[in-house]
């Protein structure tokens, strides 16, 4: 059965190496079509470069940015409306438009939190992922947007209970983090193969790595420490298929 065509959507440039990585080079490996929609920064900014370098090893084509300004970051899109502070409608409508043009059997974003941090960019991205995912298979909603498609699925990447001590463990967290009850993950994915291209893109963020955010944490970590932290991804599948029957899965 071919791996089904996957679009990620994800907040920041690196969200979608550290949250999804190896699921998008799994699926590209197999042959499928992937690709990403990043919220924020502009197009022509140092992170939007760097993120067509992190999407080019994972094999999920050219960047594709809705151009807004990161919520803590205004540079990231000079005169640009900050993302949480931009129409709502705006925001759907312009990720409607990627949906229609990429068409992807199943789309793939933050959960309802944010991820662990719960970063206000990452839980406006899960709303306005959702909304869009729904509105793209509406003719009447967006008709501007290009020809109607509905996604089988959205999946949300999270984390549960159970692997937040080992996180700690390897990180030292000590702030907050949101995590899910395991019961409520759908697919749990073992992306092994695949963690030295994961582990290359998060580092191609090389902007991050510099001032010592996640992914100048991970590159200092050991390789034991790595594969603990990112062999493993976790998924909350969200249905959006009138038709239950014809389920198209995120192959675990």
């Amino acid at each position: 059965m071919p791996m089904p065509s996957l679009l990620a959507v994800f907040a920041h440039p690196d969200d979608e190496s550290l949250s999804a990585g190896g699921v998008l080079a799994r699926h590209a490996a197999a042959g499928a079509r992937v690709g990403v929609v990043t919220a924020t920064w502009a197009a022509d900014t140092p992170r939007a470069a760097e993120l067509a370098d992190a999407l080019r090893i994972l094999g999920a084509g050219a960047p594709r940015m809705l151009g807004y300004a990161d919520a803590r970051v205004p540079q990231s899109a000079p005169g640009g409306a900050r993302f949480c502070d931009a129409p709502l409608d705006e925001a759907v409508g312009r990720l409607v438009t990627h949906i229609r043009d990429f068409r992807p059997e199943i789309m793939v974003t933050h959960d309802a939190y944010g991820g662990l941090t719960g970063h206000p960019d990452h839980v406006h991205t899960h709303r306005v992922a959702v909304l869009a995912a729904q509105a793209a298979g509406l003719e009447q909603l967006y008709p501007d947007a290009g020809a109607p498609w509905q996604p089988r699925a959205l999946y949300l990447a999270t984390h549960p209970h159970s692997a937040v001590p080992a996180l700690r463990d390897v990180v030292g967290v000590h702030k907050a983090v949101y995590s899910v009850p395991d019961e409520r993950v759908t697919a749990t994915v073992d992306v092994g193969p695949w963690m030295e291209q994961k582990i290359a893109a998060v580092l191609a963020h090389r902007t991050e790595v510099e001032r010592g955010a996640v992914p100048g944490l991970i590159a200092g970590l050991s390789q034991e420490s790595r594969e603990r932290l990112f062999c493993t991804e976790w998924y909350i599948r969200h249905s959006l298929d009138p038709a239950p029957a014809a389920r198209t899965e995120l192959t675990v």
